[in-house]
């Protein structure tokens, strides 16, 4: 399709008769209106348990939740059967980090990144405390990107957990590079693509890795539903997560077996209506195009990138050359809690603080930073806008 943001923007009901310049994508996403109108077309004519029920609401309501999690498969090139849905990027890495975690001894190593949201940095500094393992981290260069000369992949390096961009810098790490050297020393490779999946087309078996976890609420979905893709040969080898039921196979007394994959992982109610919200985003996102999306982000950050240097006193976190919609700065002499809320003053939403990444702030030499964070119904005006805005923020400063 022709792209173009503004009409784009036409489709999300939050933005009708407003002024509203959202830019904290990397926090989420708004929602477009197919997505709204699927979830709202399962609880209107399918809301039933799914997998439990012979009637014909609980049949459909299953047929939905399943096809849902082939259109997640074909998203990311991967078989239904290696899809489990989880509540978000978080609970897949801390599900990875219970399982594969546990399996750990002292002496073996996991290795990360300065550049890690908490969400894969925390869950496997709790695994090393319960295993005794360490945890070593890839530092980063003055430009935000990883220093792989400095990257300790060695033998005792057990488990490599690494994001696919920064939601602080921007930076796209290169995984298919990272991915090798990690299966050279005989690691796991998992991916944290919270914020790859809404911005790039991602094919896991060309990356390389093992795992990847995204959120849908990032990418036009409803919260509280996530992915974790998992080879089979790992997710058939692991131990369940959490217990309970449908990830049963037979219950006694004395003890349980499991359901297969990806069933196994899937204990409780699935939050299934998520889930074909999750489905409805994916074919709106398919419908526009990846690349074209991917492209459009490029184009955006550039611009908005060029404008902010044109603004004195105003510093940039991280000129990665592979960098995606996420730009991180500070004005000098405007704390950025007090610019958040002189721009909100002209209904401009930009995102404030340590960005769920304190490492990598101290690595800066930052407690806060503000950041703007780009998607599809982002558009030049809207930069315009808030520079607009943060010129007439500095007059009063």
């Amino acid at each position: 399709m022709n792209f173009s943001a503004k009409e784009v923007k036409k489709d999300f009901p939050i933005f009708k008769d407003s002024n509203l310049v959202y830019l904290d994508n990397a926090a989420t996403t708004q929602k477009p209106q197919a997505v709204l109108d699927a979830v709202e077309s399962l609880y209107k004519e399918a809301n039933a348990n799914v997998h439990r029920a012979l009637y014909s609401l609980g049949s459909d309501a299953t047929e939905r939740f399943e096809n849902s999690r082939k259109k997640v498969a074909n998203f990311i090139g991967a078989p239904s059967k290696e899809i489990i849905f989880t509540s978000g990027t978080t609970e897949s890495i801390n599900l990875l980090a219970r399982t594969l975690g546990d399996t750990l001894n002292s002496g073996d190593e996991i290795l990360i990144s300065e550049m890690e949201h908490h969400s894969n940095i925390v869950p496997w500094q709790m695994a090393a405390k319960r295993t005794g393992a360490s945890l070593k981290y890839i530092p980063i260069t003055e430009s935000g990107e990883l220093e792989l000369e400095n990257a300790d992949f060695n033998i005792k390096t057990k488990i490599v957990s690494l994001t696919h961009m920064s939601n602080v810098l921007g930076t796209i790490n290169p995984i298919e590079e990272l991915s090798k050297r990690a299966h050279e020393v005989g690691a796991i490779m998992i991916v944290d693509g919270a914020q790859g999946v809404p911005h790039m087309a991602v094919n896991v078996k060309d990356l390389g890795c093992d795992f990847y976890a995204f959120s849908g609420h990032k990418m036009l979905a409803p919260t509280g539903i996530g992915v974790l893709w998992g080879k089979t040969e790992h997710l058939e080898e692991m131990d369940p997560f959490m217990g309970g039921g449908e990830m049963i196979d037979i219950v006694s007394m004395e003890s349980s077996t499991w359901n297969e994959i990806p069933y196994k992982f899937e204990a409780g109610t699935p939050n299934f209506a998520q889930a074909v919200g999750l489905g409805a985003a994916i074919d709106y996102l398919e419908k526009i195009g990846m690349d074209e999306i991917q492209n459009h982000e490029k184009v955006i950050t550039q611009y908005a990138y060029n404008a902010l240097n044109q603004i004195g006193g105003l510093k940039i976190y991280g000129s990665a050359k592979e960098r995606g919609g996420v730009i991180s700065f500070n004005v000098d002499g405007i704390h950025p809690y007090d610019l958040a809320q002189f721009l909100n003053e002209d209904n401009i939403a930009i995102r404030v603080g340590h960005h769920c990444a304190q490492p990598l702030l101290k690595t800066l030499g930052e407690t806060a930073t503000a950041r703007m964070s780009f998607y599809i119904y982002n558009d030049e005006l809207d930069v315009d806008k808030f520079c607009a805005s943060l010129e007439t923020i500095k007059g009063y400063f």
